[in-house]
This record gives C-alpha cells, structure tokens and sequence, in this order.
C-alpha cells in the first residue's frame, strides 16, 4: 500500500489568535524556533509523505511565501556566511513537493479534505491538523500508516481524554478491541455531552482514510448544515461496510488550537533545545521565588 499524500488544512480563520491572524496565519505563528507549521511537514517527510497538498484561504499568502525560495535573503545570507540559519527550512523545501488548493471560505474540517479529491487516486491518504503537535520517536503519523498498510483499512489517531473535556472533540465507538492500543470503530460522534459519549478516546489531528472517504462527504452534504464534518464522513464510510480503526498514538500532544496550550507548547519546545533548556528552567524558577516573595502573609496585613 502506497502511502505519499498529505492533506494540510490552514484555511481556519484563527480567531482565538486574534488580533494576531488579521496580517499572521494562525499556523505560522512561532514555536520554538520555528512556524508550526514547518513541524508538521517535518513530520510529514520523516514518513515519506513528500506530496503535500495544502488547503489555504485568504490571508493564508505568508505559507506560500514562507516555503518558497528567496533568492535575494539566500544571496545576503551567503555573503554574510550565514546560510546555515536556512538550513531547516531549505531541506524541506527541497524534499517536499507543494499543491496549493484555496478554500473560498472555512465550512468544516471535512470541506477542507473534500477540496482535495481530485489531488487523490484510489490511493490511501493522510490528513494532518497543524492545531495537533505530537512528539514521539516515531512519527504520529508514520504509527498510522503502519496500522493502516497492516490492517489495510482507514486508522484515526485518538487518545484518552478526561470525561469533562470530551465536548470538545470527536469520540469513537467501539465495535471491538484489537490490542491495548488498537480499536476498529463503529461509529464517531461529534462533541458529544460528557454523560452521551460512547468511550473516552477523543480524536485528535492525525488520520490516513481510503480514497473512499470523498464519496462520503459528497453523501453527506446534501443534509449537513453550515460544515461538513470530517467524522459525519468517516461514520458514512462505516456504514457503508468500511472497515475503520482507532489508535493511540504514542507520544506527546500539545494543542495549540488555543492560547494557553501553544504557550505551553512552546515551552516544551525550548526545554527540548539543548541551547535554550538551562536559561529556560532558570527563568522560571527566578518568576517562582519572586512571585513567593511578593505574597504577604495576611497576618502581616493591617
């Protein structure tokens, strides 16, 4: 099974990084010492995936920018004998080959795949959410494809989420349990009520789905109102007699769909550079002795 495509979708509008995504893509907004969005396809390209088809909207023209080559910075640089504050970026600019697709305007996770049916064959395809960073010795994605490529069937990414945050997310049905981190799913419900959730595994931003998952979401979208949801098509594809699964991705998520959990990301990130660790873990502790010194016992108040 020939796995090679990956869809992107960064149309969203961002607007819980407003004011910030009236003039910056939510997905280049800085992590670390890089976009977010360059950690994804970095994913992308450690499993292969060197065919990337990105879903763009309006206000979305600094991706295509960022990823294209400029010959005038590459000259400066040269002579200054900096190119090496390039080499991130070029290598994958050099591995990964681009399709820009541009949705009108945003009308759910699953318009934003279906954007690109005619990008796809009747080929296996993985779709990658820049809101969702997971760290693992092997790729988030790289896990799917295997399960996918073993099981020869469409695998969802999940992880285990407490009971009051399932709202917030897809969640699977479980039809039977292959092993302690494999699932084949019966049915996906969007946000449901903590109370009405089928299980406790909540869909996060990694899939690879068969090609039959665009027939799905044209069968969906003469009833869906205002989006076209990408799980309302995966339970399509279920009830069409397709085989779907569910698996724990090992790794770390970190959400940065919102403020607080792309600060924290971000955080992480530099703990994991090795120039940065120490200054990082000094800061902090230095805010927590003098945010403990600034605290007056309220005996002391008078």
């Amino acid at each position: 099974m020939e796995i090679t495509k990956a869809i992107i979708p960064a149309a969203g509008l961002g607007t819980r990084f407003l004011p910030y995504t009236k003039a910056i893509p939510k997905e280049m907004l800085p992590l670390g010492t890089q976009p977010a969005l360059q950690l994804i396809l970095e994913e992308a390209l450690q499993a292969d995936l060197h065919n990337i088809l990105m879903i763009t909207g309006k206000g979305k023209d600094a991706i295509g920018d960022y990823f294209d080559e400029d010959q005038h910075l590459e000259h400066l640089l040269k002579e200054r004998n900096k190119e090496h504050l390039l080499a991130p970026i070029k290598r994958v600019m050099r591995l990964a080959h681009f399709t820009y697709i541009r949705q009108s305007e945003p009308m759910g996770l699953g318009h934003a795949v279906w954007m690109a049916r005619h990008a796809i064959g009747k080929e296996y395809c993985a779709v990658m959410l820049p809101d969702d960073l997971i760290t693992s010795k092997q790729p988030a994605i790289a896990q799917l494809i295997r399960i996918a490529r073993q099981e020869k069937a469409s695998v969802i990414a999940v992880q285990e989420t407490p009971q009051e945050e399932l709202s917030s997310y897809g969640v699977v049905t479980i039809k039977k349990q292959i092993t302690p981190n494999l699932f084949q799913v019966s049915s996906l419900v969007e946000k449901p009520h903590p109370k009405d959730a089928p299980s406790n595994l909540a869909i996060i931003g990694r899939y690879v789905l068969s090609h039959k998952i665009f027939p799905a979401l044209e069968q969906i979208s003469s009833y869906a109102t205002h989006e076209l949801q990408l799980t309302d098509a995966i339970s399509c594809m279920i009830q069409n007699n397709e085989r779907v699964f569910a698996y724990k991705v090992q790794g770390v998520r970190h959400d940065i769909g919102n403020y607080l959990g792309w600060l924290k990301a971000n955080i992480s990130y530099a703990l994991q550079n090795p120039e940065l660790e120490h200054h990082i873990r000094t800061f902090c502790i230095e805010q927590s002795l003098m945010h403990q010194s600034t605290i007056i016992p309220e005996k002391n108040i008078k």
